[in-house]
């Protein structure tokens, strides 16, 4: 059965106004019934003259909309009432996600950046310098320039001062022996063992 726009407009409408009374007025099927009957009435088929522009069906299609109705919605009126009134134990399914974050900075690596820029240029001019550092730097400018002084005259010392050539020779000629000892003895293991392996290659050799 064919309906223009305008009908099924007022049928989803009523169809609407149906399920509302029974989820939010508690309707029972025999005010359901009633309720349809006053409203088929208003804008079903009628012999009235003043009611012509409200006729939106005629007797054909009011027929059919109630049959609808009555093997759709009446017909199972205890199970709508069960699904919109019973109450149901909620199962709550989430799932669990990591995420992780970034850590915060530690000292010397810089927090993360947005743009990429060399270590150095942060450490000089964006990290603040740490607190031993000003400390170490206050600590200099109190001594002063004689132990600035002493200090470079102790890095400018010659290690080897207070040793002669024969003590040289003698520490360099022991360090030589030991290396030379653990090689050759390193190599010696390995002789022996490719030999007790032909010698092993040999018996198998004769017995065959």
């Amino acid at each position: 059965m064919e309906f223009s726009i305008t009908q099924y407009s007022k049928f989803m409408t009523l169809l609407d106004m149906l399920l509302h009374n029974l989820r939010t007025l508690h309707m029972s099927l025999e005010d359901s019934i009633k309720w349809l009957g006053e409203v088929m009435a208003e804008i079903g088929p009628t012999r009235s003259q003043k009611n012509e522009e409200q006729n939106v069906f005629n007797i054909e299609q009011a027929n059919a909309i109630i049959d609808y109705l009555k093997i759709s919605l009446f017909q199972h009126y205890r199970l709508y009432e069960f699904l919109f009134f019973s109450t149901r134990e909620e199962i709550v399914i989430g799932t669990e996600q990591v995420i992780e974050v970034v850590k915060t900075s530690v000292h010397p690596f810089p927090e993360p950046l947005i743009e990429g820029i060399s270590f150095d240029i942060h450490s000089t001019f964006i990290e603040p310098p740490s607190t031993s550092d000003m400390e170490m730097k206050g600590l200099d400018q109190e001594q002063g320039p004689e132990h600035s002084q002493s200090e470079s005259d102790t890095s400018d010392m010659d290690p080897l001062v207070g040793f002669t050539i024969e003590d040289v020779k003698s520490v360099l000629a022991q360090v030589t022996e030991d290396i030379l000892k653990g090689i050759q003895t390193e190599i010696n293991e390995k002789l022996q063992i490719q030999e007790e392996a032909f010698n092993t290659r040999i018996e198998k050799l004769k017995k065959a």
